[in-house]
């Protein structure tokens, strides 16, 4: 199944706008996925506005409510985008490396 991943995010981006842009990346090396990233006014965390990431036009949901974790969005890869385990192994620590930069504030 392909893979289209889109970033909602605000101008310039902040912290989870960056987060959310950074998985991208990963998810567009790790699994060929094709990705965007456009910007809004509209601030709807986790839906139409910003910070929201996509996964084939479904807004992926944290589990904690305020932020995607690296766990969060690979359920939805394993569920929703059909991806099968042998292509997920390793993808959740490879996740993890844009979260680090975030919280470490690089």
């Amino acid at each position: 199944m392909a893979l289209h991943v889109r970033v909602i995010s605000q101008h310039p981006p902040g912290g989870r706008c960056i987060l959310y842009a950074g998985y991208a990346e990963v998810l567009r090396v790790r699994l060929g996925a094709r990705t965007e990233i456009v910007t809004s006014a509209e601030r709807d965390a986790h839906g139409t506005g910003f910070p929201s990431l996509l996964v084939n036009g479904d807004p992926v949901q944290p589990a904690d409510g305020a932020i995607l974790m690296p766990a969060d969005l690979c359920a939805v890869l394993a569920t929703v985008a059909g991806q099968d385990e042998a292509g997920l192994t390793g993808l959740e620590d490879a996740l993890d490396v844009p979260l680090q930069r975030m919280l470490e504030g690089t």
